[in-house]
């Protein structure tokens, strides 16, 4: 024995239940909402990107473009690639930043504590002992770039920091006048 099935009928668009009012405005937010995030984040995101990369253009611009010391400390980035470990607490911090195919320089000028001095000469690879009374490491091409007067009648003392290739060399000229507060200028030299 065998059961028939009637056969269906395929539905026709006539056949379908009408959409109440409430569903179809809910149907339509829901796709307005699906709309919005699927365009607008991304577009936010670009928007904000954007933003940030131009400013940060703006940056480098502005200081690739200054001409002498800016009252402002290096970046840690910098002062890292010319081991040039500023101690904290130190102030009247400047810098200038020159390069080219051939050499690139870091000019800074800190003043600091005697413990300070000490921290930053330890660090820089030398020490005290190091710097000789008198002496001027800094050039005077340098000096010029810098804007640095090394006057007569002040307690100068220098030192040369050698590093192995590719590190950096340092020209450390330190104004001992006031033993308690020295005045730090440095020239880190690097070839890329």
């Amino acid at each position: 024995m065998s059961l028939s099935h009637p056969p269906t009928l395929p539905r026709t668009p006539q056949d379908k239940m009408p959409e109440d009012r409430r569903h179809m405005i809910r149907r339509r937010w829901l796709t307005a909402i699906i709309i919005v995030l699927l365009v607008g984040i991304p577009a936010g995101y670009l928007v904000i990107s954007a933003g940030q990369s131009r400013d940060s253009g703006r940056d480098k611009e502005r200081e690739s473009s200054a001409a002498g010391l800016q009252d402002n400390w290096p970046s840690l980035m910098k002062r890292r690639v010319f081991e040039v470990p500023i101690p904290g607490g130190a102030w009247d911090v400047a810098y200038y930043e020159t390069s080219n195919w051939k050499t690139s320089r870091l000019y800074v000028q800190f003043t600091t504590t005697a413990t300070g001095l000490d921290a930053f000469l330890a660090e820089s690879g030398t020490g005290r002992a190091a710097l000789t009374p008198g002496r001027i490491t800094v050039g005077e091409r340098d000096a010029d770039i810098a804007g640095w007067t090394f006057a007569e009648g002040m307690t100068w003392a220098g030192t040369t920091v050698r590093r192995e290739e590719p590190r950096p060399t340092t020209d450390l000229t330190v104004d001992l006048t006031d033993p308690a507060f020295p005045r730090v200028y440095a020239v880190s030299a690097t070839s890329p």
